[in-house]
């Protein structure tokens, strides 16, 4: 079974990325080889990822791996499948240990807010007080490697009342806009920079502080290079 839920998997993303143009600019910044964690924005509803997983690996020969929001493991069926599609849970001990082995591993600090926020803050970051990546990228001591996806918050037409939001989970404090279950065509491009080194391992909050923004700088600037391309 879960050979042939990865089948269906990779076909399903193949046919993302062509439905929607997807392109990938500058895949020579990606190692080909070593550990690398990529950091950028979410699309809505997290819709985007398996076409840019699927362009990273046809670009590279490398399966990415991605730091999923813990909330998605416990709901059952999504905690047993989401590894197998290279979800692994966002925990600390997770994310070192993948990078140990050499992966690459696709970070969205914004997490489940960025992918259900309102129309209104389509391509914004929502990285408030987020030192998570900055801190793992440090005490890995793994280069971090900026993307953007642009296109990625066109795809569904949501609405801005609240009504017309359920919960995600039981529980949880996200809630997912109820709109147009059909993606639109919009065409995807996402754009990746240089890998920039983190601060050492023993760096301070404030200097973990100004290397999230540094990264959160080069991703705005990659959404501007990938509205434009």
């Amino acid at each position: 079974m879960r050979r042939a839920v990865i089948r269906f998997a990779e076909t399903g993303a193949a046919l993302s990325a062509r439905y929607h143009r997807a392109r990938l600019l500058d895949a020579g910044h990606l190692p080909r080889s070593g550990p690398v964690l990529l950091v950028g924005n979410h699309g809505l509803w997290g819709y985007e990822t398996p076409a840019f997983f699927h362009l990273i690996q046809r670009a590279t020969g490398r399966y990415p791996l991605g730091l999923a929001e813990r909330g998605f493991f416990k709901i059952p069926v999504v905690r047993t499948v989401l590894p197998w599609l290279g979800g692994v849970e966002g925990t600390r001990d997770n994310a070192m240990e993948t990078l140990r082995q050499g992966h690459l591993v696709v970070c969205y600090p914004g997490g489940a807010w960025e992918t259900f926020k309102k129309p209104g803050h389509h391509y914004t970051l929502r990285w408030e007080g987020t030192l998570g990546f900055a801190r793992l990228a440090a005490r890995a001591q793994v280069p971090v490697l900026p993307f953007a996806g642009y296109g990625v918050d066109g795809t569904f037409v949501c609405p801005e009342d609240e009504r017309w939001h359920v919960s995600l989970a039981p529980g949880e404090k996200y809630r997912v806009p109820l709109g147009m279950p059909v993606p639109l065509p919009v065409q995807m491009t996402f754009a990746l920079g240089e890998p920039l080194i983190p601060p050492p391992a023993t760096a301070s909050d404030e200097a973990l502080q100004g290397f999230r923004e540094r990264i959160a700088s080069r991703v705005r600037h990659l959404l501007v290079r990938a509205c434009h391309a």
